[in-house]
């Protein structure tokens, strides 16, 4: 059936291959110096490596075009805020601060507790922080609230004695005073109300928050620095205590990299490990222990061009780039494995060149074609609107080239000097020749040390390793057979019901307690936070962008039914509105501003009672407001994806033109896009990866079960991921781009080998292929999973999930690999080469 084979670009490649290899062949020190040398330069770049971090939160784990960076830079430009009237609840962005929760044992809201408290609250504002040969404290640094500093409510309802709290009777979730309204539930957590439903009876915990001027930023981190120093050396009996700051999460990620950095040394000894023990021969000729360790070694100087030719041309470094050697580790060996099965299969008595010219004639398409789908893979991963994801695929893309280009030079040069030593029949270690059998005087030990260098005198081919023999012998047949198969159909359907489920339940969003190590101390914060919290969720603000009369009836009753719009949502607890606030003041004070002159006449005066509204108007030049802003408190009732979409949704309905924001969309808004995102990226994907597998392998049929084999690996990680609890975010969507390169290499490899084989029968070709190439799969496999394996033993969530899903696509390309797609292949009937 020649008809169906498409080897008219295949055929042109093994040939330039093949004179390539005779090349590298007759001047193997060339290849083999000329990689140091570059490498060395190029690794050059690791000097400004600091220079080039790039580890922002927002801006490596949000979409780069998010609405809500938008919307973001709408309120800045309208409603500047003021240095002198500080206000937490207008804060376009998170604000700079230190915050603290105290859980007493019963209830804190005693006298006893909250001395502890207020003792706390003392010295955390009275402490000395040196700068410059000067000292400043809390009230040189805070945020001022018309002449004073941010105050908790709690305090300023106790006035900062602990013994007033029996004289209060306090209410939530507000607490009304003659002069102003405490929103209670920011300050108390888990707290129990009496019978009457509104007067507290006790509360677990009390959060206190220290907010700072923004203008200094050097003076507010050396205060959040000592603020974090103090609290926690300091301990109570009856307390507790929790804290965070503003800077907590991006200082607790920036020490994510060092926290991986012992396990690199780790990993290469355990893959050279690996490597030696896998590539051992008990001939002292035959054995491939150099070639092994000059497989690693050519990784290694793959990741040392490939990151520093980038961080030269002033590439950003970003930490989800770190994981990358670990990953390359595996791609490089897997590639190594291949050579070296390709060279046992060339002839003894050939010269060098001839050898390493068959050599690549037979492998380097095959890994032309993992490396181009992997590389693909990896670049089209740049398109994607998150940073971290950007540069992780920029950096592992252009490594996986020079992985490549360093296997078949350097890599290519050691396996033609280690074939001059077989050829020469030299020990492995100490070079010296040696006798291919064992002389009759000799003992067995001297066999096992000093012999060495036979072959098959039949075929002319080196013996075969004995796992190779196994699959040939026995796991081929056996997988091959009728009733094995229709199991196999069994177990695929098993498999594709499970991943499916796992599909259906897969979460969406990076949890920004993620980015902190698993024993950093914001982690109670956090936890302590969700537990005693969670009831009140983002208090949001929704701007109105369009000049608006107040005064007139009907322009009220089209915002008010806004309001109303938003107020019907299950989530929505109340609404905060200037214009509100003004009209129930008018009427209080019997004033009609039912038109413009009285409404803006009479507007002065309750600003200057209300001083904090002036923020939520912005005037033209005339006098008259362009844009305003009211809030609106959500409770925690649904999810905040969808929490912020019904907004925006509630918002575009509304006869206003409206905009809603809060801080805290900037990262709510990954969840809006990381779906699409990853399935638009990955469908890409899959289309390129089958263009080159129709143009590769010498059989369209073959190519599009390559296709189906990426496409079912990429279901089945995304289902046992969800499985494994793993959420869909800018970390794992990392590795379900890496899914799709690594998901073909599997596949590719057992295609391309049966399709290439001249036997005539399918399952023949099926255990021709598994002879020759289930062994170096499995070794690929195995090397890259123990190339990630250490990153399971890290404190971050980040290295944890890039071990997880790694170890999903080796486990499951494995099992397409060396399992469905032989008996897809052989049961479907893929054309082949005629003998």
């Amino acid at each position: 059936m020649a008809w169906c084979h498409t080897d008219c670009i295949e055929k042109p490649l093994q040939i330039c291959f093949r004179m390539m290899g005779h090349f590298i062949g007759s001047h193997p020190w060339w290849f083999l110096i000329t990689p140091l040398i570059v490498s060395t330069g190029l690794g050059s770049g690791f000097y400004f490596l600091q220079d080039r971090m790039s580890n922002n939160i927002e801006e490596q784990f949000t979409p780069v075009d998010g609405p809500a960076k938008m919307e973001r830079k709408y309120i800045e430009e309208t409603f500047p805020g003021s240095s002198s009237m500080f206000s937490r609840l207008r804060l376009s962005r998170g604000g700079s601060y230190a915050a603290v929760i105290a859980v007493g044992r019963r209830d804190i809201l005693t006298a006893e507790t909250l001395h502890d408290i207020l003792d706390l609250d003392f010295k955390i504002k009275n402490m000395s922080v040196q700068f410059d040969n000067r000292s400043f404290q809390y009230v040189d640094v805070c945020a001022e609230v018309m002449g004073s500093c941010f105050s908790n409510d709690i305090m300023d309802i106790i006035e900062y004695n602990p013994n007033n709290i029996d004289t209060v009777n306090l209410t939530y979730p507000w607490h009304h005073s003659d002069f102003r309204s405490f929103p209670l539930f920011l300050s108390l957590g888990s707290v129990k109300l009496n019978t009457e439903g509104s007067v507290i009876e006790s509360a677990e915990a009390i959060r206190l928050y220290y907010y700072l001027e923004e203008d200094n930023k050097t003076l507010a981190d050396l205060w959040l620095q000592s603020f974090i120093n103090l609290v926690s050396n300091e301990s109570f009996p009856s307390l507790q205590v929790s804290y965070s700051t503003s800077m907590s999460m991006q200082w607790e990620f920036e020490k994510s990299p060092s926290s991986v950095i012992s396990l690199f040394s780790i990993t290469y000894t355990v893959a050279i490990m690996f490597s030696i023990i896998t590539c051992w021969r008990l001939d002292n000729v035959r054995t491939k222990v150099g070639v092994a360790c000059c497989g690693v070694l050519s990784t290694g100087l793959g990741v040392l061009s490939g990151f520093g030719v980038l961080l030269l041309l002033g590439q950003p470094f970003v930490m989800t780039a770190a994981s990358c050697p670990f990953m390359m580790l595996g791609i490089g060996l897997d590639d190594m494995f291949i050579l070296i099965s390709c060279w046992q299969r060339t002839r003894v008595l050939d010269s060098v060149p001839d050898r390493l010219a068959d050599t690549y004639r037979d492998a380097a398409v095959s890994i032309s074609i993992t490396t181009l789908t992997d590389a693909l893979a990896l670049f089209l991963g740049c398109s994607s609107p998150f940073g971290s994801v950007r540069s992780f695929c920029l950096y592992a893309g252009i490594s996986v080239c020079f992985c490549y280009l360093y296997s078949i030079t350097f890599l290519g040069a050691c396996m033609a000097l280690n074939g001059q030593r077989e050829a020469d029949n030299k020990h492995w270690f100490t070079c010296a020749k040696i006798p291919e059998d064992l002389p009759a005087r000799n003992s067995k030990a001297f066999s096992v040390c000093c012999v060495g260098g036979r072959y098959d005198r039949m075929t002319e081919k080196e013996e075969s390793e004995a796992v190779s023999h196994m699959f040939e012998q026995f796991y081929a047949p056996f997988l091959t057979h009728k009733i094995t198969k229709a199991c196999v159909f069994f177990i695929y359907a098993g498999y594709l019901a499970i991943s499916a489920y796992g599909c259906f339940i897969l979460k969406e969003g990076l949890d920004i307690k993620n980015l902190a190590l698993d024993d950093s101390y914001i982690n109670d914060f956090y936890t302590d936070q969700r537990q005693h919290f969670s009831e009140y969720s983002c208090n949001v603000m929704v701007a109105v962008k369009q000049t608006f009369s107040y005064w007139d009836e009907d322009d009220r009753r089209r915002l008010q039914s806004c309001i109303s719009s938003f107020e019907s949502l299950h989530f929505v607890n109340n609404t905060l509105a200037w214009f509100i606030s003004y009209e129930n003041h008018a009427n209080a004070s019997r004033l009609n501003i039912s038109s413009r002159n009285a409404f803006h006449a009479h507007l002065p005066h309750f600003l200057d009672v209300h001083p904090l509204f002036r923020l939520d108007i912005s005037l033209t030049a005339d006098g008259d407001i362009q844009a305003s802003r009211f809030f609106i408190q959500t409770l925690n009732r649904t999810r905040m994806k969808d929490m912020m979409t019904e907004l925006r949704r509630t918002a575009e309905g509304c006869p206003v033109e409206l905009l809603v924001y809060h801080p805290a969309f900037i990262f709510f808004d990954q969840y809006a896009v990381i779906t699409e995102n990853t399935i638009q990226t990955i469908l890409v994907a899959v289309v390129v990866m089958l263009v080159v597998s129709l143009t590769l392998i010498p059989s369209p049929l073959s190519s599009i079960w390559v296709a189906f084999a990426v496409c079912s690996v990429i279901v089945g990680v995304t289902g046992f991921m969800a499985l494994w609890g793993v959420n869909l975010d800018s970390i794992s969507m990392i590795n379900l781009v890496i899914c799709v390169g690594f998901s073909v290499d599997f596949s590719a490899h057992i295609s391309y080998s049966f399709v290439s084989s001249t036997k005539s029968d399918v399952n023949e070709k099926a255990t021709d292929a598994l002879a020759h190439l289930g062994f170096p799969i499995l070794q690929g496999a195995l090397s890259t999973v123990l190339g990630v394996l250490v990153l399971s033993m890290s404190g971050s969530y980040i290295f944890r999930t890039f071990f997880k899903v790694v170890f999903l696509v080796m486990a499951l390309g494995l099992l397409h690999g060396l399992m469905f797609i032989p008996v897809f292949l052989t049961v479907f009937g893929a054309c082949g080469k005629s003998s």
